[in-house]
Order: structure tokens, then C-alpha cells, then sequence
């Protein structure tokens, strides 16, 4: 299993006074954790035979993170579309989102930003 990108990893904690904050991310998260079992699971079956960087799984961890369940889906659809075997590979890095206003953990789960309110 590939390693994920560090632009996927982060430092941030979950704060129990952030929990309704948390609600409308919940839909990332779930599928983040479905992707994290995946790759604990699945993905060591196949190994690391992916001819992009990060593979297809850490791409796609990255695509919901930064984008959300659906519009990641779609980005992982597209780029599992471009995985084939004439495909030329190399690095092909999930688009940043322009208004990413989240925080991440070091397990990849996205918890909303610090508010700056001490």
C-alpha cells in the first residue's frame, strides 16, 4: 500500500465543542474511513502496481478530502478512466481546491478549521 501524499495528512485534532460544526462533513469522512479500510485491506492484494503517483487510492482519499464525497467520486471516476495500460503515468497530484477551508487530521479526516477564538 502506497503511502499518501502529504498534501493529505495534517496535524489537526477533532475538538469535542466543534461537533456541530463537524455534521456537514460527515459524508467525507465516511467515505475517507471506507477508503482507509480499502487500502488496509484490498489494496495490499494488488501492491503497488499503479503507473501514477500517488496511486489510484491515495488519489482518490485526497479528491474527497479536498472536494467532498461526490465531486471526488467524480474526479477518481476520471482519473481510474485515464489508468489504463497505454497510459504514460508519472505524478498526478489531486487539484487543490481554491476554497479549502478545513483542517485535516493525521489520519486524513477532515475536521473543521480552528475559529481563531480562544
Amino acid at each position: 500500500m502506497s503511502v499518501l501524499p502529504a498534501y493529505a495528512l495534517g496535524d489537526a485534532r477533532f475538538a469535542a465543542s466543534d461537533a456541530l460544526r463537524s455534521v456537514p462533513l460527515a459524508p467525507r469522512n465516511l467515505v475517507v474511513g471506507l477508503l482507509h479500510t480499502y487500502r488496509a485491506t484490498i489494496s495490499h492484494v494488488y501492491g503497488d502496481v499503479c503507473k501514477y503517483y500517488p496511486s489510484c487510492s491515495a488519489y482518490a482519499v485526497g479528491a474527497v478530502q479536498q472536494h467532498g464525497a461526490v465531486k471526488g467520486a467524480a474526479l477518481t471516476a476520471a482519473r481510474l478512466a485515464r489508468c489504463h495500460p497505454w497510459a504514460e503515468g508519472g505524478v498526478d497530484d489531486v487539484p487543490a481546491h481554491s476554497n479549502f477551508r478545513h483542517a485535516l487530521t493525521p489520519h486524513g479526516f477532515v475536521v473543521p478549521a480552528p475559529t481563531g477564538k480562544d
